[in-house]
């Protein structure tokens, strides 16, 4: 007797797995309880008649023939995404759910007054916020729409270029009062300076040449950019800031506007095949106009 093909909750189970290398990382993922999801993963085995996994001290191991599976999974996700996003198709009020993905910085002080906005003006639409600073495929239909500092270069993405946005440096009075205000690029050497631990690529493009700005001078290293925005805000030192961000936050003091304003790229990109989607459309338009002016200010 033939068995009957596994169904996608399976592949879906199996897919998380791949993703997150264990069945407590997929099924909070998923949502699931790990239980349920080994018994998918066991009944996905029975049904192929074949190990997905092994275990090890390192944890799930996948086999070959998992290997092989990921891609044929994956685009089963894209297909079964592609299907919610067409019963949608053509209808002119927006509902659904959009899933956003920006950095640290954006998803968290620049995006939620503009998703208010939108959520107050399209209630059907449910927003899912992907606060990284690592960049998610759109290819691979990780998130709809995306906010990013570098323009995208695959071909199947549709991408708008938004205003650019300034970035200055910032201290806060108290640091100021205590260890006096630099007069020049130069004399940032002497001064606690917050930054990365490990430099950003596009940061690297973006800086200038001849600006004091190395690890080796940093007396705060770090990658999250939250916390460098905080240690700011907490007198530790002078850092660099968006200055639209900077204008939020009154107490905190642009130094060497003439000596230092570096643009920063900022596009809203979404993969192709959603711009006939409409809640996905409608927000790609909305933030696209609200980022604009966020970086005019």
């Amino acid at each position: 007797m033939t068995k009957p093909e596994p169904s996608w909750d399976l592949y879906r189970s199996f897919l998380a797995v791949m993703r997150e290398g264990s069945l407590s990382g997929a099924a909070r993922a998923l949502a699931m309880t790990q239980p349920s999801l080994g018994r998918h993963i066991r009944e996905l085995e029975a049904a192929l008649d074949a190990a997905l996994f092994t275990r090890s001290p390192q944890g799930l191991l996948p086999t070959g023939l998992a290997l092989r599976l990921v891609p044929h999974a994956e685009a089963m996700a894209s297909a079964t995404a592609a299907l919610r996003r067409a019963i949608s198709t053509g209808e002119d009020v927006a509902r659904g759910v959009v899933r956003v993905t920006a950095s640290e910085v954006i998803g968290t002080e620049v995006l939620p007054p503009m998703l208010a906005e939108f959520r107050h003006a399209h209630p059907g639409v449910t927003i899912e916020l992907v606060v990284t600073d690592r960049s998610q495929d759109l290819l691979r239909k990780d998130a709809d729409l995306a906010i990013r500092m570098t323009r995208p270069t695959q071909q199947a993405l549709v991408a708008r270029q938004l205003g650019r946005i300034e970035l200055g440096l910032f201290a806060h009075p108290r640091y100021l009062r205590r260890h006096g205000t630099p007069a020049s690029l130069d004399e940032l050497r002497g001064h606690s300076l917050i930054g990365f631990d490990h430099e950003a690529p596009y940061m690297r493009s973006l800086l200038p040449k001849h600006l004091p700005w190395s690890r080796e001078q940093f007396t705060l290293r770090t990658d999250h950019q939250l916390a460098a925005l905080a240690a700011m805000r907490a007198g530790y030192g002078i850092g660099i800031c968006q200055v639209p961000l900077a204008a939020r936050t009154p107490k905190l003091v642009r130094l060497l506007p003439q000596e230092l304003a570096i643009p920063m790229e900022c596009w809203v990109v979404m993969h192709e095949d959603l711009r006939r989607q409409t809640a996905v459309r409608k927000l790609f338009d909305h933030l696209a106009e609200a980022l604009n002016a966020y970086a005019r200010r």
